[in-house]
């Protein structure tokens, strides 16, 4: 499985980005996938995540103004960030992988595939 991110971009802050994570390669519909984040001098960090049961998770400092979604016909996860905040920025990275358990979700050593990261960046 291949990915590609973007939709990343230099926002102001309370202003809204859609990235977009597009597979190839295989199908992801029975996949557990995911967004991490990872600020300069950060470890790299569980932002949201859908189990492979269809369940989803966010962290709580993303909670009531990000959405994950996937699009199984467009092969496609998405998340939907509204209410920036500075703290957000970072570079946005998605993951996938076919045998994470749920409990694993939000642990970036768990998925196999990952894409290449895209910059967001909320300043005014």
């Amino acid at each position: 499985v291949q990915l590609q991110a973007s939709g990343g971009g230099l926002v102001q802050p309370g202003g809204s980005l859609k990235l977009s994570c597009a597979a190839s390669g295989r199908t992801i519909s029975r996949h557990a996938v995911a967004w991490f984040r990872q600020a300069p001098g950060m470890e790299r960090k569980f932002v949201a995540g859908i189990n492979r049961s269809g369940g989803i998770f966010y962290t709580d400092s993303v909670k009531g103004r990000t959405t994950i979604s996937k699009d199984n016909a467009r092969n496609t996860v998405y998340l939907q960030m509204n209410d920036l905040r500075p703290e957000d920025t970072a570079v946005y990275y998605c993951a996938a992988g076919s045998s994470v358990i749920s409990s694993n979700l939000a642990n970036p050593t768990a998925y196999a595939y990952w894409g290449q990261g895209t910059q967001v960046t909320v300043s005014s």
